[in-house]
């Protein structure tokens, strides 16, 4: 169709041309310099964290994560460097299942022991998805205040789908962060699953957040993760919810004394809050403090953390020789075919694995010799 504006009966109508659309990539893009990162020297790290600086401190932790090998070298002399001048933290494991809370506890929970002073981290373990390896890596958004308070840390973690080695990153991060000056420290586990097991293993209490009126009370009988705990709160305590609460907390104190008492000597006590309302929230915590001073005056305390590092001395073993066995290039080539002759049924899977491991057995003397 002809636009009226070309009619001669509309000579005297002016049509200006319209605007100049500008281009979608900025034209002084190529001129913005960007400096280069500068790489740090294990020096740097080690000062860097001492004097407490948080970007530095950071980059350490992405340094200990890194799957580089180059990487792992320089953060494990980081870490003997940082070695001495850790230790002096109280750290808190925290568990429950998937939306118990968690993370607004912590959120609450984090500002408390901060009146008194201070410095906190806080850890968290997030799961990663199996299919497509990633990690939301959201748990920061649920700390809103703690988020942003001067005095806290808070570093989540992918699981990558191995639980030990994120166990160890994260034991090593303890020590960073205990160097840079945060004398609490609070691990998140992903709440399923053996990452109980492997937190329980590296803090000096493990609290278990619990819900009441999910038909989860049962539960609290069977061993595991009730036999871990050496404090059960129950959360969302608030409104209608109270006596069910309230019962909630009466069933995990007729559970606990199923159990045989722990080695520390310390009975687990079950109390109630709400970490919406921060309603309960002081007596937790005086619960926290009256049970780090009851182990250390029975000297608990230290045989715990010197178990703890006898356990993760012989886990580092374990996993440095099934990194090694798996990364063997004899073994790398001979596993699918093992593997098929597994499923063939032509060798089953005890002699396969024999067949393995005295290749690989072997490839070590000839490397001796």
């Amino acid at each position: 169709m002809e636009h009226p504006e070309n009619n001669e009966a509309y000579k005297g109508l002016v049509v200006n041309k319209g605007i100049i659309q500008p281009a979608s990539v900025n034209p002084y893009l190529k001129k913005i310099h960007r400096p280069k990162k500068v790489e740090l020297s294990v020096n740097d790290y080690v000062e860097g964290i001492l004097k407490g600086n948080v970007t530095i401190l950071s980059r350490a932790v992405t340094l200990v994560e890194s799957l580089k090998p180059e990487h792992h070298t320089l953060a494990q002399e980081v870490i003997e460097k940082c070695l001495p001048h850790a230790g002096n933290s109280i750290r808190i494991g925290i568990s429950g299942v998937p939306g118990a809370g968690k993370s607004t506890s912590i959120d609450v929970f984090g500002l408390h022991v901060l009146e008194r002073g201070g410095k906190l981290a806080v850890l968290a373990i997030d799961p990663s998805s199996e299919r497509s390896k990633g990690s939301i890596l959201g748990d920061k958004t649920r700390m809103e205040q703690l988020s942003v308070h001067p005095s806290s840390f808070i570093r989540p973690s992918p699981s990558a789908g191995s639980l030990g080695g994120v166990a160890r990153k994260t034991r090593e991060t303890i020590i960073l962060c205990e160097a840079a000056g945060y004398d609490k420290i609070f691990v998140e586990t992903v709440g399923v699953g053996q990452s109980e097991t492997a937190v329980h293993s590296m803090v000096d209490f493990f609290l278990l957040i619990q819900l009441a009126g999910t038909g989860d009370e049962l539960q609290g009988i069977k061993r595991g993760i009730m036999e871990m705990a050496d404090g059960i709160v129950i959360n969302k305590a608030d409104g209608n919810n109270i006596d069910k609460a309230k019962l909630a907390a009466t069933q995990f104190r007729n559970a606990l004394h199923l159990f045989p008492a722990p080695d520390s000597g310390w009975l687990p006590q079950v109390l109630t809050y709400s970490g919406f309302y921060n309603l309960g929230v002081k007596e937790i915590w005086d619960m926290v403090y009256n049970y780090v001073d009851f182990v250390k005056a029975n000297g608990y305390f230290d045989y715990r953390r010197n178990q703890q590092s006898k356990y993760w001395m012989y886990e580092t073993i374990n996993e440095q020789l099934k990194d090694s066995f798996y990364n063997n290039e004899k073994i790398g080539s001979m596993l699918e075919q093992k593997e098929q002759q597994v499923l063939k049924a032509e060798l089953t899977s005890f002699v396969a694995a024999k067949n393995l491991l005295d290749t690989y057995f072997e490839e070590l003397r000839k490397r001796s010799t």
